[in-house]
């Protein structure tokens, strides 16, 4: 059984879609290895935040963007919420949004 990526939340894909070219590019690459390899890229790809909830890391020329996921039974990958990062740390407001997600989609 491979993996498979899933959008729940039309704010996410719509987020992916409106990324800047290079950005975009760096993005589909990630996904394509995760559907290969599975959610866990490890850095700098991608990171463990808590509780099951992970972080895709895009860097790019034109910035830094990051998009939350977690999985679920039967090798699914769950994209939560995505955010253009302005500044080192990741503001709580987007962690909220992601782990609010998180507790909707695992029925929690």
């Amino acid at each position: 059984m491979t993996w498979r990526i899933e959008y729940p939340y039309e704010d996410v894909e719509h987020f992916v879609l409106r990324l800047q070219p290079k950005l975009a590019a760096r993005y589909f690459r990630l996904t394509d290895l995760m559907l290969e390899f599975g959610s866990d890229l490890g850095m700098p790809h991608s990171r463990p935040m808590s509780d099951g909830l992970i972080e895709l890391r895009i860097k790019g020329q034109e910035g830094i963007a990051r998009v939350f996921y977690c999985t679920l039974v039967g090798k699914r990958i769950v994209m939560l919420h995505g955010f253009v990062k302005k500044s080192q740390k990741t503001p709580a407001k987007e962690l909220r949004i992601a782990r609010n997600r998180m507790a909707e989609v695992k029925g929690k």
